[in-house]
């Protein structure tokens, strides 16, 4: 059970990308990226032995990818937490980036929220907590 791809984008444009391992993850995310409408929303697409979760705000969508056997509840904790890092840092200069501007510093974010979500079983009570109010 682990999150698997991370990603920040713009519309079709890669800002920022994690993969916590190997795997056709980017061409995937790519044609996913095509099909998620701009307007603010949150889903989860399923796909084989995966699932792609994401949140589209002002544009910017943050997506991940997990097993089929994680708890979307965490994988929408990461995304949320991955957007407040986000906007913190780089607020409305994502709205016009160049592909990848963001990657060099932002994919340290994501491995370590990867990471962190995927390996520590005490976020299980937080996400408990945050899903209800989320909604």
């Amino acid at each position: 059970m682990a999150i698997l791809f991370g990603v920040v984008a713009r519309g079709t444009t890669i800002l920022a990308k994690h993969a916590f391992c190997g795997g056709n993850f980017l061409e995937v995310t790519e044609q996913v990226l095509a099909k998620i409408p701009s307007e603010n929303n949150k889903l989860t697409y399923s796909h084989g032995n995966y699932l792609f979760h994401y949140i589209c705000q002002d544009r910017i969508i943050y997506l991940c990818i997990t097993d089929d056997d994680f708890e979307r509840s965490k994988a929408f904790c990461f995304l949320n937490e991955i957007k407040k890092r986000f906007q913190t840092t780089y607020g409305s200069r994502a709205q016009t980036a160049l592909p990848y501007a963001m990657n060099s510093e932002f994919s340290n974010v994501l491995s370590a929220q990867m990471r962190h979500l995927s390996e520590n079983k005490s976020t299980d009570r937080l996400t408990e907590t945050q899903v209800p109010v989320d909604r």
